[in-house]
């Protein structure tokens, strides 16, 4: 704090996004400074100390920026100030409200969170409805859970993202959604903000846009800035937050970017060697812990680049998640939305958010049933496609009109839909109406008395 209200006038040199500045002592990692040059005042955030220099990246564009530039450090890191007037607003991505108007701040918290004690955390096994029937069905979201959509370049992951936005709720409990989007164009950001403002969502959520022409470092903080934003929600005041963050390879881009600013040893495909640290710290964010009502449940959002399962991005986060949401390009091209595929689509902690006094008592069974019968139609596909259909039995045949239902009907439900879990189950029923009995071999008998009329 000792240089809190000292200008310093030892800026050795300007490279790109980054400002080196000499003979500082005492200086911390992760300290916002403010920089002066020209009458102009710009912010930055320490990204490296030594003995013989500090590394400053720039918030804003480094352009026109001089040696003679002076530095003043705050001695804090960086925050944000949080407040229950958040609620319905939307943000930038350091928490700045984008109308220009003032909050009542209730207080100023790191953006960098603090870590949760494992031995603390509650199993989350409280289901989420997004009104989304394969996710719901298929690969449900449970209360505290961190489960990622993984998509490709052209794919409707914005779509999505805003129907899950609109629709997820818990009944009967007190929700609050939280959108982080990185790294997004003007033409995304309207898209957003007019799905937002036009359903009537934004009344119950908190919006933060960092835009493709922001600072890599804001980037970098927009999805810390949305999960402190979430803490403090769900910590201080017991709401169940579900915070949607797109797009995930956008700042993984930036992290790689500022690496190679840097100078530091590249690791798989140029990202910096830390990528899966970097990527946990924000995953493991969400959860539940023992002692508060309140929860944050994470859905990240992702593009593989070039559909790349094995991508550094796709590959650590699957690591550190519990599960994932695949959209399919062969399903979007067939005109199916949301072409979510359910086979490559998982959600570890399913189990332990359905059935009876959560969703439904036939849930599981419904699930297993649909996704069995799925995968053997495919497989009947690629056969038929190579003998032909007429050497089929005729339950094999069956099999094939059960599963063109399954996806005119169940998958392609439309971006304006939204679905209870009862009306996605007695769905997936009806859908298996198309199947002889004596083939739903993963649901129980009772089931089939009660829910198969």
């Amino acid at each position: 704090m000792a240089n809190a209200k000292k200008w310093f006038k030892t800026v050795k040199s300007v490279r790109g996004p980054l400002l080196i500045v000499e003979n500082v002592p005492g200086i911390s990692y992760g300290e916002i400074c403010e920089i002066r040059h020209d009458g102009d005042e710009l912010l930055g955030q320490v990204l490296e100390t030594s003995h013989e220099h500090v590394v400053v990246q720039l918030f804003e564009s480094s352009m026109g920026l001089t040696k003679k530039a002076q530095v003043r450090f705050k001695g804090e890191p960086a925050r944000i100030g949080v407040s229950t007037e958040m609620v319905g607003k939307m943000f930038n991505g350091l928490g700045k409200p984008l109308d220009g108007s003032e909050l009542k701040i209730d207080k100023y918290l790191d953006v960098n969170g603090s870590a949760i004690n494992p031995a603390s955390r509650k199993s989350p096994h409280d289901f989420i409805q997004t009104g989304v029937s394969v996710v719901d069905c298929m690969t449900t979201l449970v209360r505290g859970q961190k489960l990622p959509i993984f998509s490709s370049a052209g794919q409707p992951h914005n779509e999505l993202a805003a129907q899950i936005v609109r629709q997820a709720h818990i009944e009967g409990e007190d929700f609050l959604v939280i959108f982080a989007a990185m790294g997004i164009t003007n033409e995304e950001a309207r898209f957003f903000r007019t799905e937002f403002e036009k359903s009537g969502s934004l009344d119950n959520t908190i919006v933060f846009m960092n835009l493709a022409d922001d600072s890599s470092i804001e980037r970098i903080l927009t999805p810390r800035v949305a999960l402190t934003t979430a803490e403090y929600f769900a910590y201080e005041h017991d709401k169940h937050v579900l915070v949607v963050l797109t797009d995930f390879t956008n700042y993984c881009d930036a992290l790689r970017e500022l690496s190679s600013a840097r100078s530091e040893v590249p690791g798989r495909r140029g990202y910096p060697g830390y990528l899966y640290t970097d990527l946990a710290n924000n995953y493991e964010r969400a959860g539940a812990i023992m002692g508060s009502k309140g929860t944050i449940t994470q859905i990240p959002i992702l593009t593989m680049p070039a559909g790349d399962k094995t991508h550094p991005i796709p590959d650590l986060t699957g690591y550190i998640t519990e599960g994932q949401i695949v959209l399919d390009p062969k399903l979007q091209k067939r005109g199916f939305n949301p072409p979510l595929n359910p086979l490559p689509s998982l959600s570890r902690l399913m189990k332990s958010g359905i059935g009876e006094n959560k969703t439904r008592e036939d849930h599981s069974g419904v699930s297993d049933q649909l996704y069995a019968s799925y995968a053997y139609a495919l497989e009947l596909r690629q056969l038929v496609a190579v003998i032909g259909e007429s050497s089929l039995s005729e339950v094999d045949r069956q099999y094939l009109k059960f599963a063109e239902r399954f996806e005119k009907e169940f998958i392609n439900q439309g971006f304006d839909s939204n679905r209870s879990i009862e009306e996605t189950l007695d769905l997936g029923w009806n859908i298996l109406k198309e199947l002889p009995r004596s083939e739903l071999k993963k649901v129980k008998q009772k089931h089939i008395d009660v829910y198969q009329k």
